[in-house]
């Protein structure tokens, strides 16, 4: 898919990469609007959306119903950090780089490489990580993507 209706894993909200796709997913899927084909991983505990609430300390569902409730990006950060953990400046930086390199020489190694089989990317060996996955498929990294 190119060009989905949610920003990028690497963006940030209160510091946090994934923070920002995670929002824009929920709310989309409280629209009836999240793409089919992200139904699937949609809050997966072993996914980058588990793991961030994990992180939190918060939970999936309760993270859902929070931004059901409506406000800004930055305040539901806020919600996050006054029920589970929050976060200072070593500990994001801890987050940021722990997503920025899951999937590389780690138990998401392997669906990684399932998804780069199954998009024609074997390949690609810059292609190591779930970001790096992400950004390929929804056409911000140069070359093969989901509709290619």
């Amino acid at each position: 898919m190119l060009n989905p209706p949610f920003r990028g894993p690497r963006e940030r909200v209160a510091g946090l990469c994934h923070l920002a796709r995670l929002l824009d997913k929920i709310r989309l899927h409280h629209l009836g609007q999240l793409p089919e084909e992200y139904h699937p991983n949609f809050g997966l505990s072993v996914g980058l959306d588990g793991h961030l609430c994990g992180f939190l300390g918060v939970g999936f569902d309760e993270l859902c119903e929070r931004v059901r409730q409506g406000g800004a990006d930055e305040e539901i950060a806020g919600w996050c950090f006054a029920r589970g953990l929050r976060t200072n400046k070593v500990q994001r930086r801890v987050w940021n780089e722990f997503a920025r390199k899951l999937g590389w020489n780690d138990r998401a190694t392997d669906f990684i490489a399932k998804v780069r089989r199954e998009d024609g990317m074997l390949d690609d060996s810059g292609i190591v990580t779930a970001f790096d996955t992400i950004d390929r498929r929804e056409g911000r990294l140069p070359g093969l993507s989901a509709d290619a």
